[in-house]
């Protein structure tokens, strides 16, 4: 179904809201592959007042199997009983609205927003800019580490809610289906490999690097704009695959689908952290 919230929500509307007492939890997912720590440092120095820090490796994945990354990456769904819970001690209810952000471009605020979305709570949405355009609005910055909010029970989850692939249905695609790779160029290229087992990318996988999706200045692009460009592609929605590393640009792409109006794309959250990993699978480069 599609989500009649708008995914994104200015600066300006955050601040109202918060000024407003309406029931809003605001998510910092402010992250850096290289350095696990370093967004949650960014968090303690400056962040919106009253947002909690999720961390993407803690809170918005799961521990990575026995086996590594060869089953479910490196950045693998979390258990939903657990992101309940988690949800719940960050004080949302149904009616909660949820506002993520992160100073990379929303690549780990829309993460977040999938999640959330995967565990059925509707009241989701991503400011626009990040953290550079609450700033720019004038907003006031807090510091120190992150708050306690009034628990809430486990978040009652429905069934997932966002559809997902796994590996063997990359293997063995079904009708039109189109996969859209979210990583660098280059990355995809396989120019360069900083994280996983191999370089390249899934054979037939397109790119559409996810920082492509925002203007200059940080924001989205129009949603006339994203629908040209996924509509480009020539397939419904149901028919688009995102992945990226991990499982984690790649909800930006998806995000950018739902600005756009385009919903029912599905997510493989292993990605090429999975992918790569298991070398009996095809590689493509260039």
């Amino acid at each position: 179904m599609p989500n009649k919230l708008h995914p994104l929500i200015t600066a300006t509307a955050v601040a109202q809201r918060l000024a407003s007492g309406l029931p809003t939890v605001v998510l910092d997912c402010s992250f850096d592959l290289m350095d696990a720590h370093l967004g949650e440092r960014a968090f303690e120095t400056a962040h919106v007042p009253g947002a909690q820090y999720a961390h993407l490796e803690r809170d918005l994945s799961g521990p990575k199997s026995a086996q590594g990354s060869v089953h479910g990456g490196r950045h693998p769904l979390p258990d939903r009983g657990q992101l309940a819970a988690r949800m719940g001690a960050w004080g949302i209810a149904p009616e909660t609205l949820v506002v993520a952000y992160d100073a990379q471009g929303a690549a780990y605020a829309a993460r977040a927003w999938w999640l959330l979305r995967w565990m059925g709570h509707i009241q989701a949405a991503v400011l626009d800019g990040g953290l550079a355009a609450w700033q720019q609005a004038g907003g006031a910055m807090a510091s120190g580490p992150s708050p306690t909010a009034p628990p809430q029970p486990a978040y009652p989850a429905t069934g997932p809610a966002m559809p997902t692939v796994n590996a063997s249905d990359l293997l063995t695609p079904q009708g039109r289906q189109i996969v859209i790779d979210a990583r660098a160029p280059e990355r995809y290229r396989g120019e360069v490999e900083p994280l996983d087992a191999q370089a390249g990318h899934i054979p037939g996988a397109r790119n559409r690097f996810f920082k492509d999706n925002l203007a200059p200045d940080g924001r989205f692009l129009s949603a006339d704009t994203l629908r040209a460009v996924f509509a480009a592609y020539g397939v419904a929605p149901n028919e688009i695959v995102h992945q990226c590393g991990s499982g984690v640009t790649a909800c930006q792409n998806l995000l950018a689908m739902a600005v756009a109006g385009m919903h029912g794309a599905k997510l493989y959250p292993g990605s090429w952290s999975e992918w790569s990993a298991d070398s009996t699978r095809p590689v493509a480069r260039g």
